[in-house]
């Protein structure tokens, strides 16, 4: 993930690009499917996309990579594992997660699994949620991201049908934060 900001702007605000190495296993449906899982949904909580590119490089290879918005306070692991955050400018700034902004966190990440599980048509399941997929703006409200390994929920009546938005054998997630029984 890159910061960049667009020049034929008056005054470019940053944007976060997410360059996708399609030479990697499943880099390529992991796309289609953030681009699938993104296309519909609007919360406050959930990373927003900008835009996208889809292309070929110079050298003819594919190019894929979402522009999203940038947070310019970092991951949600930054700032619970002080080794990882700055700790001279948060002393200095006295920007650490107290009790307070804990709960205020852990209620965003609420209201943005809330909506997704509940709100969206279809319903959406992350997979993959973890203090490195959740991104905190200026103002320090969260807002999850990364659903690469996202899974709509398509409903029948009493059962509920899983459709996987990227087929990827074996268990879905980051190992420590795979849902227990996950297959």
């Amino acid at each position: 993930v890159y910061k960049a900001t667009f020049k034929f702007e008056a005054h470019p605000d940053p944007v976060a690009v997410k360059v996708f190495k399609l030479d990697q296993l499943g880099a390529p449906k992991t796309f289609f499917a953030e681009c699938e899982a993104l296309r519909n949904t609007r919360h406050r909580n959930l990373i927003r996309v900008i835009s996208l590119c889809s292309s070929l490089d110079q050298m003819g290879n594919e190019f894929k990579a979402l522009i999203l918005e940038y947070m310019g306070n970092g991951t949600l692991e930054s700032w619970l594992h002080s080794s990882k955050v700055d700790t001279q400018e948060n002393k200095r700034t006295g920007r650490m997660l107290n009790l307070g902004s804990r709960i205020l966190v852990a209620v965003d990440i609420v209201a943005a699994l809330d909506y997704l599980h509940n709100w969206c048509r279809p319903p959406l399941v992350h997979c993959d949620l973890k203090p490195s997929n959740v991104l905190l703006d200026d103002d320090m409200v969260d807002h999850v991201s990364d659903f690469g390994l996202a899974k709509f929920l398509h409903g029948c009546d009493s059962s509920v049908r899983v459709m996987s938005s990227a087929n990827i054998a074996g268990p879905r997630g980051s190992i420590g934060y795979i849902a227990p029984g996950e297959n």
